[in-house]
C-alpha cells in the first residue's frame, strides 16, 4: 500500500444516498486515503451517530497495518454532504477532525418560521417521516426532484444518481430524526479545524444562507459558491472540486495536528 501524502478523508453521504456518489471524487484524489461510513441500515438515530463517531475515533487512534508496510493515515479530513455534513460538524465539535469538507451542509436543518431561508420547517420533515411508513419510494422520489434545479434536470444531472431504495426504511427515518433534532450552531465556537464549504446558490434543501451562516461563524471556513447549482454541488464538477479541495488543504499546513 502506498502511504497517503495528504491524509485520510472519511466520507459521510447524504440522506438516502449511497456512498458511491463520491466515487469519482475519490478517484481524482489518489493522494488521500479514503474511508466511509455505511449507515444505510442503521435502525435508530443513536446507531447512526455511533457509527460515525466510532469510525472517526478509530481512524485518529490507529495506523494501517499491511504486512511489512505501515502507512500512517495522517490528518483526518471528514467530507460530509447534507446529512453527512451535519454529522461531520458534530464530530468536529467533539474534536474528531483535523479538517472538514462540507457539501450543501447546515448547522441545523429544521428552523423556525423566521429562519426558513436557512432550512426547512420541522412539520415538513415530520410529514416525510409519516410518509415513509406508507410510501417510502414516493417520499424519496419527491426529495430527489427537489435536489436539482430545472437547468440541472434538463442537463441530465439527475440521471447520474443511483436508483432510489438503497437505504432501509428505518435508516431513512433515523436520518430524518437526526435532521430534526441535531443542532451544531451552539457548538460552532468549539470547532478549531479549517473547513471548506461547497454550496450551490440555488440549493432548495439546504439553502445557501445556511452556508453563509456557517462561513460567518467559523473563523477558519472558506466558502466556495457554485452558481446555479442545487443540492449536489459536486456532481458533474468533480474535477473542479478535487482541485479546489487539494489547493485548500495544502494551504492549511500550519493548522494541521
Amino acid at each position: 500500500m502506498i502511504a497517503s501524502t495528504r491524509g485520510t478523508i472519511l466520507w459521510l453521504t447524504g440522506w438516502s444516498m449511497p456512498d458511491t456518489v463520491f466515487d469519482q471524487l475519490r478517484e481524482l484524489l489518489p493522494d488521500f486515503h479514503h474511508m466511509s461510513v455505511d449507515y444505510s441500515d442503521a435502525d435508530s438515530p443513536e446507531k447512526m451517530l455511533l457509527l460515525t463517531e466510532t469510525a472517526a475515533e478509530n481512524i485518529r487512534s490507529s495506523d494501517i497495518s499491511t504486512g511489512k508496510t505501515r502507512a500512517f493515515r495522517g490528518p483526518l479530513l471528514i467530507g460530509g454532504w447534507s446529512l453527512g455534513g451535519l454529522l461531520a460538524l458534530r464530530l468536529a465539535v467533539k474534536g474528531l477532525a483535523d479538517g472538514l469538507v462540507l457539501f450543501a451542509a447546515t448547522a441545523r436543518f429544521t428552523r423556525p418560521k423566521e429562519e426558513l431561508d436557512r432550512g426547512w420547517a420541522d412539520a415538513y420533515v415530520r410529514h416525510m417521516i409519516t410518509g415513509l411508513t406508507k410510501d417510502p419510494q414516493g417520499v424519496e422520489t419527491k426529495f430527489r426532484q427537489a435536489m436539482f434545479t430545472e437547468a440541472e434536470w434538463e442537463a441530465g444531472l439527475g440521471k447520474r444518481f443511483p436508483l432510489i431504495g438503497r437505504w432501509a426504511t428505518p435508516a431513512l427515518i433515523a436520518g430524518l430524526q437526526i435532521l430534526r433534532s441535531e443542532e451544531v450552531l451552539s457548538g460552532l465556537p468549539e470547532i478549531k479545524c479549517p473547513i471548506l464549504l461547497v454550496h450551490g446558490t440555488e440549493d432548495q434543501i439546504c439553502p445557501y444562507n445556511a452556508a453563509a451562516e456557517l462561513a460567518a461563524q467559523l473563523p477558519q471556513a472558506e466558502l466556495l459558491s457554485i452558481p446555479g447549482s442545487g443540492h449536489a454541488p459536486f456532481l458533474g464538477r468533480e474535477d473542479e472540486i478535487a482541485k479546489e479541495l487539494r489547493r485548500w488543504w495544502d494551504e492549511q499546513k500550519d493548522n494541521r495536528y
